[in-house]
C-alpha cells in the first residue's frame, strides 16, 4: 500500500506542520510526530506537534476570531457549515481512505465517518435558525421575560484515536453555528486525518473572507490536553477517550469552574430475550462486537442470554465467528481490521489471559495473527468467552474484540446485569415481547444513555444526543438539544411601564 496515494489526494505532505490557526499552518516548534498505519507498520507522514509559544499564539488567534464570528447572525454561520459540509461531500472517498489506512478501520467505516460529519454538517445548518429560548410570563405587571442563548467563546475539543474525525465534526459544527470558535487537539495516534479536515475547510474560510481561529489544530501529545483543561480562556472542554483520561480532565477544568463534555468508556451489553429473532441478533452481535475491531465506545462487550436459547445462540455466534475475514482494512472483503498499535495488541492479550484466570470459558479463540499480510502485528482474532458478570475484567472496557458471553433466567435479572457495570453508555435488547421492551426503556430498565430495541448498541445516527451515564462521563454531543451545551444561557426581564414593582411583593419604601 503506497500511503502517498491519500496524502496527495488531500494535499499532504511529509513537512505538514501540525500547529494550524484556521487558513495557516505555524511553523511547530514542538518535537515531530511520526503516524504509522497499523494496517502494514509503515510510515504514512510526520507533523511538527505546539510549543509554548505556538499554543499562546493559537489561543490569540482563536479570542481574535471569536470577537468577529460571534457577530455573523446565526443563519450566515449555518451557510458556513454548509459549505464545509459540501467540501466534505467532494473530499469523501479520500478521507475515508486516510482515515481507514491511519485508524485501521474498515473502508466503509472509515466512508461512514466522513458521512457523520456531513451529516451533522446538514444538522448544524438546520440548527441555525433553531437557537430557541423561551418566553415566559412575569409576576410583575407591565413586565415581560424571556431567555436567550449566547455564545460562549473558545470551545477545546480532544478527540480519540477511534473516530479521528467524526467526533471532532460533532463538536465543531454545531459550536460555529453557536457563534464559538474551536481549537482541536486530535489524538496523537491519527494526526494526519486532523490536518487533513483542516486543509479540507482552509478553503470555506478563505473564500469567506473569515478570520483566522475559526478553527484551530493544536499537535502533541497528552500535555496539550492538559494544557487546555487548565486555561481559563477555554471556557468548554469537549473530551473523548478514556475513563482515567476523563477524571483528569474533568478535575482540571472543575476546578477552575469550566464546564466539561465528557464521551468516556463504555461495556455495553445486548440482552438476547428468549423471544428474539435470531438472525437480527446475529447481526447486532457481530457488527457491535467485531466492527472497528472492537475500538469503538459502543462496542458490544457483552452479550446477556436467556437460558432457554444459550446453546443455540452460542453455536450461531460460534458459525458467524468462523467466517470473519481479518486483513488490510482497505479490501471491502474483509469484516475485521487491526488494532491501533502494538500497545493495543498487548491489552487483548492481557485481557484474554484475565478472563481464563477470573473463571472464563474460551467459545472462540483469539489470538494474533502473523505472516503475510498482517507484518504490522496489529491484526487479532475476535474472541467469544463465556464468563460472569462480576469478573474483574468483565467490569473492565477493553478497546479489542473480546466478547463476553453469559446466561440469564429474567427479564429483571437481565437488566440488573446489564447496569451492574460501572460504565452506562449503550445498552440494547432483542425481543419481540412488547412486555419486555417496555421495561427495558422504563425507569426500572437500562441506566444508560443509549437504549435500543432490536438493534445493537453500535451506529448511533446524530439526529440524537449521543452520550452516557456512570463513568461514561453524563455528556451529550451531535443532535437533540445537545447545541445547548456550546451556548450560555441568559434570563431577560424588561420592564415597559412607569413603576418599578419588586418581586415577591417585596415592599421597599424610602
Amino acid at each position: 500500500m503506497n500511503s502517498s496515494i491519500f496524502l496527495k489526494a488531500l494535499q499532504l505532505n511529509d513537512s505538514n506542520s501540525g500547529v494550524s490557526t484556521g487558513l495557516n499552518w505555524l511553523p511547530g516548534s514542538g518535537p515531530s510526530i511520526d503516524s504509522f498505519s497499523p494496517t502494514d507498520g509503515k510510515k504514512i507522514g510526520s507533523c511538527t506537534t505546539a510549543s509554548e509559544a505556538d499554543y499562546e499564539a493559537v489561543i490569540a488567534k482563536a479570542q481574535e476570531a471569536f470577537k468577529i464570528w460571534r457577530n455573523v447572525p446565526a443563519p450566515k454561520r449555518g451557510e458556513i457549515v454548509r459549505q464545509m459540509g459540501d467540501a466534505f461531500r467532494a473530499h469523501k472517498a479520500d478521507l475515508g481512505a486516510l482515515v481507514s489506512y491511519e485508524m485501521g478501520k474498515s473502508y466503509q467505516e472509515g466512508l461512514g465517518e466522513v458521512q457523520e460529519i456531513i451529516d451533522i454538517c446538514d444538522f448544524a445548518v438546520g440548527l441555525s435558525r433553531q437557537l430557541y429560548g423561551l418566553t415566559m410570563h412575569s409576576e410583575r405587571p407591565n413586565h415581560r421575560m424571556y431567555e436567550q442563548w449566547h455564545a460562549i467563546g473558545i470551545v477545546g475539543i480532544i478527540s480519540a484515536f477511534n473516530f479521528p474525525v467524526a467526533v471532532w465534526s460533532w463538536n465543531s459544527m454545531l459550536a460555529w453555528v453557536c457563534g464559538d470558535v474551536c481549537i482541536w487537539k486530535p489524538s496523537e495516534k491519527t494526526p494526519l486525518c486532523a490536518i487533513a479536515c483542516q486543509n479540507i475547510i482552509s478553503g470555506v474560510l478563505k473564500n469567506n473572507n473569515l478570520p483566522e481561529g475559526i478553527s484551530c489544530i493544536l499537535n502533541g501529545d497528552r500535555a496539550i490536553g492538559e494544557k487546555m483543561a487548565n486555561d481559563t480562556r477555554i471556557p468548554l472542554i469537549s473530551a473523548t477517550g478514556s475513563t482515567r483520561m476523563g477524571r483528569a480532565v474533568g478535575a482540571a477544568v472543575g476546578a477552575r469552574l469550566g464546564r466539561s463534555l465528557l464521551e468516556l468508556g463504555g461495556n455495553n451489553a445486548i440482552i438476547v430475550s428468549a423471544e428474539a429473532d435470531l438472525k437480527m441478533v446475529l447481526t447486532g452481535v457481530v457488527f457491535g462486537a467485531c466492527g472497528t475491531a472492537g475500538q469503538r465506545c459502543t462496542t458490544t462487550r457483552r452479550v446477556i442470554v436467556h437460558e432457554s436459547i444459550y446453546q443455540k445462540t452460542t453455536e450461531v455466534l460460534k458459525s458467524a465467528y468462523s467466517q470473519l475475514k481479518i486483513g488490510d482494512p482497505l479490501n471491502e472483503t474483509n469484516h475485521v481490521g487491526p488494532l491501533i498499535d502494538l500497545d493495543a495488541v498487548k491489552g487483548y492479550e492481557n485481557a484474554i489471559k484475565q478472563a481464563i484466570e477470573q473463571g472464563g470459558k474460551v467459545l472462540v479463540a483469539g489470538g494474533v495473527l502473523s505472516g503475510a499480510g498482517y507484518e504490522s502485528g496489529c491484526y487479532v482474532k475476535p474472541c467469544i468467552i463465556e464468563a460472569e458478570n462480576h469478573y474483574p475484567i468483565v467490569q473492565h472496557e477493553t478497546f479489542a474484540p473480546i466478547l463476553y458471553l453469559m446466561k440469564y433466567n429474567t427479564i429483571e435479572e437481565a437488566i440488573a446485569m446489564q447496569n451492574g457495570v460501572p460504565q452506562g453508555l449503550s445498552s440494547a435488547l432483542f425481543t419481540n415481547n412488547m412486555r419486555e421492551a417496555e421495561q427495558f426503556l422504563s425507569v426500572n430498565g437500562s441506566d444508560c444513555g443509549i437504549a435500543n430495541i432490536n438493534i445493537g448498541t453500535s451506529g448511533a445516527e446524530i439526529g440524537g444526543a449521543f452520550g452516557g451515564e456512570k463513568e461514561t462521563g453524563g455528556g451529550r454531543e451531535s443532535g437533540s438539544d445537545s447545541w445547548k451545551a456550546y451556548m450560555r444561557r441568559q434570563t431577560n426581564t424588561i420592564n415597559y411601564g412607569t413603576q418599578l414593582p419588586l418581586a415577591q411583593g417585596i415592599k421597599f419604601d424610602f
